[in-house]
């Protein structure tokens, strides 16, 4: 992350997630649904250190939501002026929302029929 005050932001005000656990400038945990964990770490604050957690280019995750869900994503999304980059449709009969973080990294959310296992 960039600006590591501005994604936590994001993360929070986009997908509700809040900080379990603080690693000061570093970065922190984020509780990412029940058993989900979502950390940030600035880029380049763990150069130098005894650690593995600095990490380059831009990322892709998904997330799992509701068929039912799809529709008031889409309407979050544009109230909040984050463009979606594409919608598509999946042969399972899944969809799939595709947007940016302010790190530019690709975000999903995903109904179920996306892959075999969800």
């Amino acid at each position: 992350m960039d600006d590591l005050t501005r994604s936590i932001r994001f993360y929070e005000k986009v997908f509700g997630f809040r900080i379990i656990s603080d690693f000061g400038k570093r970065g922190c945990a984020m509780q990412a649904g029940n058993r989900q964990v979502l950390l940030l770490f600035k880029k380049g604050g763990s150069l130098g250190k005894e650690t593995p957690h600095d990490g380059q280019g831009e990322l892709h995750l998904a997330f799992a939501i509701s068929a039912a869900e799809l529709d008031n994503w889409e309407a979050w999304l544009a109230k909040n002026q984050i463009a979606v980059e594409e919608k598509r449709r999946w042969e399972l009969g899944g969809t799939s929302l595709y947007f940016r973080d302010p790190d530019r990294h690709l975000l999903e959310v995903v109904t179920p029929g996306v892959w075999s296992i969800y």
